[in-house]
């Protein structure tokens, strides 16, 4: 009896050791992260950084050579109407002689000059902004007659804004142009010697651009030369600005760039705010340049100009030069099947993923449509509700078991 016991011990521990060995072998479920296949707004987007702007910056600039005093105006100054800011000082009698009365009376010239074309193509802009008015007003009327569909109607309102903005910044040309002219016959009036005896005492000031645009409230954006000196014609002073009238210069890929349409939506992040602000490109720049990276890769770029559709909208903390993280959205549609682009990887000239069926992965060929950052348009090879794996490593193989993390 006892050695029929013993016999079924060492049977029992003989079958245990084996079966244990026969587990360790045995390859265990793998722990994966899980993604469901489902429906939602899908946006293809490009995303750089970016930094603000004033729209129309005015740079004050010497008309006439003299002694410069010390400018007491400070970055963030609000400058009036008429204003002084700064005042300039025969520096020698060489101020006053022919030559610089010839270069003066030339200057007026060519800011008459640049007044007359400024307001030649300030006219040019209003007529064919006329045109654009009306061919809006009759767009809407055939919209509502059901005989122009409503993305015809979206394109004679861009092109009706477009012509705004292009009076607009013709507009501020020709203030630009007049406000030169104004100083250069203000120089010619000063320099000009109506008597044999040159008065020591006599000073030229340079005054604050007149507003004429309702809601134009000038800043200091950046005092150039604040110290006193000799200054020659054309040496910069200060800078002044509308804070509350910004604009956003994008810095993109010329790839990316030409996928971008105009008026297109963008998202402005991290600008220091906790929702992000929503603005409307404006212009996509014809012309790129060269830039290295940090790589030390040539890149080609182009500049994006992003406009704020109200000006209300703009934050009184956002100033000139602040840096944001851009999103253009260049394509967007609600109720888009997407899977993340996590789960996603090469498999042979297509793309793949890993299907969960019976707790196991299995090797999935999908095609894809429109693809983000994080998520990509599934057309063909999975359904609604599928799980897939995101993450997949080297370990995942067609049929293997997992089990969720």
């Amino acid at each position: 009896m006892k050695r029929w016991i013993k016999r079924i011990l060492t049977i029992l521990f003989v079958l245990g050791l084996a079966g244990a060995v026969v587990y360790a072998f045995l390859p265990k479920p793998i722990a994966v992260d899980l993604a469901h296949v489902e429906t939602g707004n899908l946006q293809v987007t490009v995303e750089e950084d970016g930094k603000t702007r004033v729209r129309d910056r005015y740079v004050i600039s010497s008309p006439l050579a003299g002694r410069l005093r010390r400018i007491r105006l400070r970055p963030g100054d609000r400058v009036n109407p008429g204003q002084v800011l700064a005042v300039i000082e025969p520096a020698d009698p060489e101020l006053l002689d022919p030559r610089a009365l010839a270069q003066t009376e030339a200057r007026v010239r060519v800011s008459r000059a640049a007044l007359e074309r400024a307001g030649a193509q300030l006219k040019s802009a209003e007529v064919a902004l006329d045109l654009a008015e009306a061919e809006y007003g009759r767009a809407e009327h055939l919209v509502q007659k059901n005989a122009l569909s409503k993305s015809d109607l979206d394109s004679k309102r861009m092109q009706k804004r477009t012509r705004e903005e292009e009076v607009r910044r013709d507009r501020s040309a020709e203030e630009v142009a007049r406000f030169e002219l104004e100083q250069a016959q203000a120089a010619l009036l000063r320099t000009r010697i109506h008597s044999s005896e040159a008065d020591e005492n006599a000073h030229f000031e340079i005054p604050s651009p007149p507003i004429t645009r309702s809601g134009l409230v000038f800043h200091v954006l950046r005092v150039v030369q604040e110290s006193e000196a000799v200054v020659s014609p054309g040496t910069q002073l200060i800078e002044l600005g509308d804070l509350a009238d910004l604009e956003v210069e994008i810095d993109v890929l010329s790839s990316d760039a030409a996928r971008i349409p105009p008026g297109a939506r963008v998202l402005l992040e991290q600008w220091g705010g906790e929702e992000p602000l929503e603005a409307r490109v404006r212009l996509v720049e014809p012309s790129g340049r060269t830039k290295v990276s940090a790589l030390g890769v040539e890149e080609q770029r182009v500049n994006v100009i992003v406009d704020f559709p109200d000006r209300e909208m703009i934050p009184p903390s956002l100033g000139d030069g602040f840096r944001v993280e851009a999103k253009i959205i260049i394509w967007e549609q609600e109720g888009v099947m997407k899977v993340p682009t996590s789960a996603l990887f090469r498999h042979g000239d297509g793309w793949a993923v890993f299907r969960i069926e019976n707790e196991r992965a299995v090797l999935r060929s999908v095609k894809l449509g429109r693809k983000s950052a994080l998520a990509a348009e599934v057309l063909e090879g999975l359904a609604l509700g599928d799980t897939v794996v995101i993450h997949p490593s080297d370990r995942i193989t067609d049929g293997v078991q997992i089990v969720p993390r």
